[in-house]
């Protein structure tokens, strides 16, 4: 077959980049299959519902990105080339490919089966989030949650930036920004003054600070709790309570709140979850000062799975459930 004027010859390799990658469309070869299958392109146009310029345009757009005759006109309608055959033969594959990748995106949009990574405040993972993957993996069995702590200390949110986790759930300043996140909050979620139902101040309706300034404190390392209860002491004139016990594991308070000696301040949320099994009773003591509220972090930039998706539908619903209880 002759070359025609006006194209490269065949062992010329054009530029990927700037040439194929930039004009190649699969569009137009779709034409080129249709071309090959009806026979003509008048045939061809009908079936694809176009014109018959729109097909002739196709072919020539490939002619141009390619530098070779793809079609030889006929008095019984269009042959491919050889050179039509190679590219047929490989475009095949690609749309086969391509089938089974939209497949497979809509076996993921629909998939109920896969991994949340999560990182939480180790209060919630003794609370709501506890609940939360309690019923999620109920409802999805082949799901994996993974909860690691959260670390906010300096609110750069380095475990989501890193993409180590999939969301965070913690408590966020009101107010706090960051064009990189999505923030949204799920509900307040105040502390409460606790002890054991064994303690002495247990039964106590008139209780008052002054009455817990002596007591035994159990405090987090948190700089939270600590401005909560400088703020709540020094609004009533008196100072800060010696901190008998730092920590910040909920189990470790649990144990030592239920001898009836301690006191500290739990989130209500941690308080629902635990109070029946540990006995713990929150003690009418009033705190002053706004809190912050528990929410969801995630990357605006980052499009989760449809797992992780699911997962944030559970929370939501679980702290919806907390707020109507608590109401």
């Amino acid at each position: 077959m002759a070359q025609t004027a006006g194209f490269k010859a065949a062992g010329t390799e054009p530029d990927w980049d700037q040439r194929l990658g930039q004009r190649l469309k699969l569009r137009d070869l779709h034409v080129l299959t249709a071309v090959a299958r009806w026979g003509s392109m008048a045939k061809a146009a009908a079936h694809l519902s176009t014109s018959q310029s729109v097909v002739s345009e196709a072919i020539a757009s490939l002619e141009s990105a390619l530098g070779v005759r793809l079609l030889d006109r006929t008095p019984r309608g269009v042959e491919l080339t050889v050179y039509a055959d190679a590219l047929l033969k490989r475009g095949h594959v690609v749309f086969d490919e391509l089938r089974e990748g939209i497949k497979d995106i809509k076996a993921l949009a629909g998939a109920t089966a896969g991994e949340v990574r999560i990182a939480c405040a180790e209060f919630l993972a003794a609370g709501l989030i506890m609940d939360t993957v309690d019923a999620f993996t109920r409802r999805y069995a082949d799901t994996v949650c993974h909860v690691s702590e959260a670390d906010v200390t300096s609110l750069d949110f380095h475990q989501l930036h890193r993409r180590d986790v999939d969301l965070m759930v913690t408590r966020v300043p009101n107010g706090f920004a960051d064009d990189d996140l999505a923030i949204e909050t799920l509900f307040d979620d105040p502390h409460l003054v606790v002890a054991g139902a064994k303690s002495p101040w247990a039964g106590r309706r008139n209780l008052t600070l002054a009455d817990l300034a002596d007591a035994p404190w159990i405090v987090p390392p948190s700089p939270i709790v600590h401005a909560i209860l400088a703020e709540a002491f020094e609004a009533q004139g008196l100072k800060m309570p010696t901190e008998r016990v730092v920590s910040s594991f909920i189990l470790m308070r649990n144990h030592l709140l239920a001898t009836g000696r301690f006191v500290t301040l739990l989130p209500e949320s941690t308080l629902r979850y635990n109070a029946r099994q540990w006995a713990l009773r929150d003690l009418p003591v009033k705190l002053s000062g706004k809190q912050q509220p528990i929410a969801i972090v995630s990357l605006k930039s980052r499009t989760v799975s449809p797992v992780v998706q699911l997962f944030i539908e559970q929370l939501r619903a679980a702290a919806k459930a907390f707020d109507r209880a608590r109401s």
